[in-house]
């Protein structure tokens, strides 16, 4: 069976309410070279509160991404441990 992609639009937050568990993973991965390609520098990863599995995938993905500079809790007016903030740097527009 062929896996279907999906188109999410690119901006400063990330909702992932609508993912199943199993492409949390490669979401996140895509959503960061994304936004990270059309220059965002500052996200909102809504990920839920739960159990805290999706929270532990998006942050041991964004550990091990290199142009992430930093990741935090979001204040509480913002999701509080419901999300995760992340700064990226800013992307060289002479790499490709």
């Amino acid at each position: 069976m062929d896996e279907e992609s999906i188109h999410v639009p690119i901006s400063d937050v990330f909702d992932l309410h609508s993912f199943a568990p199993k492409d949390i993973r490669a979401a996140v991965e895509s959503y960061l070279e994304e936004a990270h390609r059309k220059g965002l520098t500052a996200l909102r990863i809504v990920h839920g509160r739960g159990i805290g599995f999706q929270r532990e995938t998006v942050r041991r993905v964004l550990a091990r991404t290199d142009f992430v500079v930093d990741f935090r809790d979001a204040p509480a007016e913002a999701g509080g441990w419901g999300a995760t903030l992340a700064t990226l740097r800013e992307c060289d527009p002479n790499v490709p």
